[in-house]
């Protein structure tokens, strides 16, 4: 049975996550009015809430949900139960990145979202006036033996806002790769060079073709079948 977030023989960390559990709950939103009026007079509370995120707990901010407020953070996901003996002393990973640590993960990610691929500052379309933000994020890796790690990754807003699980099977994309005849592996090693993947000729073409009105597709359609 879950302990009670009001009981005192528990650290204030401890409270701060069991009162998540059992009075906000997983994909809803609090301000930190209603942490503090949950815990008068208990000094940096703000800071023990975000010292969860060293186990795994997972709270958005506007920085992360730009569905939020600025006085709003959203409850997303539970880490470690820390009430329990000896959880408490497991820290997945920090919590903050300093200014250089974030600038060196934009650096080695080219200073694009590795999940769309849009650069800081750009439009996302022509008829948008939202331009990209870059954050780096925490992708959770699986590694052999079945082994966790967390490994830092540029994502733009608003990709970070619609993540979901991106956990990454290394294991798995390791033996596709295993599996590549030689031309494919050429080919996937240039990609990996230049970082970034040229359409070939015909893909461009279909990518065309998927554009076209009904009846253009249809003389397109009867212009291949002729041949």
């Amino acid at each position: 049975m879950q302990p009670s977030w009001q009981d005192p023989k528990y650290g204030s960390k401890v409270r701060v996550a069991l009162w998540l559990e059992s009075e906000v709950g997983v994909g809803n939103i609090f301000t930190k009015t209603d942490l503090r009026d949950a815990f008068p007079g208990v000094a940096q509370i703000d800071r023990r809430l975000r010292d969860l995120r060293d186990h795994d707990w997972r709270i958005d901010t506007n920085r992360d949900d730009p569905a939020l407020k600025a006085v709003e953070q959203r409850y997303v996901a539970r880490g470690a139960e820390i009430w329990l003996p000896g959880q408490a002393k497991i820290a997945k990973h920090k919590s903050s990145l300093s200014p250089t640590q974030r600038v060196k993960v934009w650096r080695e990610d080219n200073f694009v979202c590795r999940t769309c691929g849009i650069g800081s500052g750009e439009r996302y379309d022509t008829a948008s006036v939202e331009v990209a933000q870059l954050n780096v994020a925490r992708r959770t890796v699986r590694l052999s033996g079945d082994k966790l790690t967390h490994q830092l990754v540029t994502e733009c807003k608003r990709c970070g806002a619609a993540a979901g699980d991106r956990t990454v099977e290394l294991d798995t994309l390791l033996a596709l790769v295993d599996a590549l005849a030689p031309f494919e592996r050429a080919v996937f090693a240039g990609w990996i060079a230049a970082d970034r993947r040229e359409q070939e000729p015909l893909e461009k073409l279909w990518g065309l073709y998927r554009t076209l009105p009904m009846e253009s597709r249809a003389a397109v359609a009867q212009a291949v079948a002729a041949k």
